[in-house]
């Protein structure tokens, strides 16, 4: 286990930013910012970019793609506060379309550290795809989400689910507790210290390694852009 590449200046900078959650402010300390959150960002993304390959070729950690932006878009939003209080990356699969398709992520906020992946906010045409891609391989899925592996980093799958099974499927269907789902989602939480611990980044492989395989499902389902590849 290597030391992490976040310190405790890490968490104060982002305890220090929900509380003065102000553009001026965030301005005067820009370099700490680097220092402290954006360097280590990085230095996280560099090593799973030459960790992937031997578990998750498809995924891709690139700082281009995969670091989220600290300014908030605030366009649509009633919560008009500039600056996000955590810092996040997401590592996509390559062959979709930005923002398509289930991906591995992990963020670091004053509340504490979640690891894991899925697809938080799939459309209607997307979910129906999953629902039916679980409908024709029902015992692979469910093997998949049983697997030791996973159930022993994350615990069972997470996410929204509707009350009643959905229109178009049978309301007795063998895998209807699995058809209600809105999200497909598998992770775990940390207090914000994991973050500083020498076991973040061998937890991170840990984490990615088990739930590799439910992405590859859920990205079965969904379809890829043919003219290019990510």
């Amino acid at each position: 286990m290597a030391p992490s590449p976040f310190t405790a200046r890490s968490l104060a900078f982002l305890r220090a930013l929900k509380r003065h959650n102000d553009r001026d402010w965030f301005r005067e300390r820009k370099a700490d910012y680097e220092q402290h959150l954006r360097e280590p960002m990085i230095a996280v993304l560099s090593r799973l970019a030459a960790d992937f390959p031997d578990f998750a070729p498809e995924m891709i950690s690139d700082p281009r793609v995969s670091l989220y932006r600290i300014y908030r878009d605030t366009r649509f939003s009633a919560d008009k506060s500039p600056l996000k209080t955590n810092v996040a990356a997401h590592f996509p699969s390559r062959g979709f379309a930005k923002g398509e398709g289930a991906g591995l992520y992990f963020e670091i906020a004053p509340e504490g550290v979640w690891i894991g992946g899925g697809i938080y906010m799939p459309s209607s045409t997307q979910l129906l795809a999953l629902r039916q891609h679980i409908v024709a391989n029902q015992r692979r899925f469910e093997r998949l989400i049983a697997a030791p592996a996973l159930r022993k980093a994350v615990g069972e799958i997470q996410g929204e689910r509707l009350s009643r099974v959905p229109r178009g499927f049978p309301a007795d269907h063998p895998a209807a507790d699995h058809l209600k789902r809105k999200q497909f989602l598998a992770g775990r939480d940390y207090p914000p210290e994991f973050a500083v611990s020498p076991r973040f980044y061998n937890e991170l492989i840990i984490i990615f390694k088990a739930i590799t395989p439910f992405i590859t499902f859920l990205n079965q389902a969904l379809p890829r852009q043919s003219s290019r590849r990510s």
